[in-house]
């Protein structure tokens, strides 16, 4: 336990406001507006605790080493502290970055904004688990370069770190609250029970509308940088997959024999409440309860972070596609699960090969879905595809490739016009 003077623990929530971004005399980014919001939660809750907490809100601020003043009195608490930096992020002739102030210059860079290099060093005398740094930036152009050689948002080892960076030219706001801690706040109003860091933070990048490159933190080096802990890796689903339970809707080509996909699976199976670092639960928690889209945008969110960290067509980003396939068959979406389903079989068989029980695991689930689709146009828009992938796998049972194509064919046969009484 860490004691503040008076024998009690404290938390410390500072937040901090750079300079606005302005395009074209339009606020794209304000920082001032995201201060103003985040000050309207009970500092309690940003932190995620019930201690006593300090909250310093610092906007406006042209002075360098008085943010460093503030900085240093911050990460003097002894209890939890959390960190929340807003506004532009620019870089000096070196290459090195800069939060942006009120008032800096781009000839000035050096001596008007506060060098990124700062928060690390007075963030990292603290003992791990107690930091948290939240960012909602937009790196200008001499930043966004420096940004994508080094790959990452660094502060110190034992901060965890959270947040996005828009490239440049992309409004992340609009001159109101931006769209990522708009979702931050929203999140925590909204029950009793406070999510985790790293869910609010998905469940904000999945919902804020991030334009394209936006960096979303932490990213793949940060991650592997984390000491290891006995929780399962929230960027590396558990490898659970698909039973082949054998229930099979009476309107599938093959009844019975076409196993009907369980999320519970791949989510890891439980149903409660978040569950250490794995947002599985607490997605299947939220599919499970009726909230079909915060579940399937924070799936995706996740779904972007392991494209990112492990690439495109890896096996983990291919096991999350699957996640969000079985989230859009339990909203009922089975146009967007077929396609889902199809792809993650065309992504497995590419890299695993015709005889593997995954690749034969998302063929089931896309012929499930498929079976499950009413109109005529969605079956053919489809189906050609779902008999390329059946075509593909010739260990799979022979009935599912000739009836599936037995109903595109009838699908796509026109109409017989009805018979008239006379």
């Amino acid at each position: 336990m860490y004691f503040y003077g008076s024998g009690q623990r404290r938390g410390h929530v500072l937040l901090i406001a750079g300079d606005a971004v302005v395009r074209r005399r339009t606020v794209q980014l304000a920082p001032s507006a995201n201060l103003a919001a985040l000050a309207m939660v009970p500092a309690s809750v940003l932190l995620g605790g019930e201690l006593p907490t300090d909250t310093v809100c610092l906007d406006g601020a042209r002075d360098p080493n008085t943010v460093l003043t503030r900085l240093r009195s911050a990460a003097a608490t002894p209890g939890p502290l959390l960190v929340y930096l807003s506004g532009r992020l620019t870089a000096d002739r070196r290459g090195r970055l800069y939060l942006a102030l009120a008032g800096t210059t781009r000839s000035a860079v050096r001596y008007t904004a506060l060098p990124w290099e700062w928060l690390g060093g007075e963030l990292r005398g603290r003992p791990a688990g107690v930091t948290t740094v939240l960012v909602d930036l937009v790196a200008d152009g001499d930043a966004w370069p420096v940004l994508r050689e080094c790959g990452g948002l660094p502060v110190s080892a034992g901060t965890e770190v959270y947040g996005v960076v828009c490239p440049p030219g992309f409004a992340a706001g609009d001159g109101a609250v931006s769209g990522y801690t708009r979702h931050w706040i929203e999140q925590l109003r909204r029950g009793p029970a406070r999510p985790a860091d790293v869910q609010l933070h998905a469940l904000a990048a999945g919902a804020a509308g991030l334009p394209p490159g936006a960096l979303v933190l932490p990213t793949a080096h940060e991650l592997s940088m984390r000491p290891a802990s006995p929780t399962p890796d929230p960027y590396r689903p558990s490898g659970q997959r698909w039973p082949a339970n054998g229930n099979g809707p009476d309107s599938a080509p093959s009844a019975g024999a076409v196993p009907t996909p369980d999320v519970g699976s791949l989510l890891g199976g439980a149903s409660g409440g978040v569950s250490g670092g794995d947002p599985r639960p607490h997605i299947h928690a939220l599919a499970t309860s009726g909230r079909h889209r915060e579940a399937a945008a924070l799936a995706r969110a996740w779904e972007e972070h392991v494209q990112h960290t492990y690439g495109s067509s890896s096996v983990e980003a291919v096991e999350w596609a699957e996640i969000r396939a079985d989230l859009a068959r339990m909203a009922g979406d089975f146009p967007l699960a077929t396609g889902l389903w199809i792809g993650a079989c065309r992504a497995r068989l590419a890299g695993q090969g015709v005889a593997d029980p995954e690749v034969h695991a998302a063929a089931a689930g896309a012929l499930y879905c498929w079976t499950q689709l009413k109109d005529r146009a969605s079956v053919v828009e489809s189906g050609p595809e779902l008999v390329a992938v059946l075509r593909a796998l010739p260990a799979l049972d022979p009935r599912f490739l000739r009836l599936t194509q037995a109903r595109l064919d009838a699908s796509r046969a026109p109409s017989l016009p009805r018979a008239v009484r006379t």
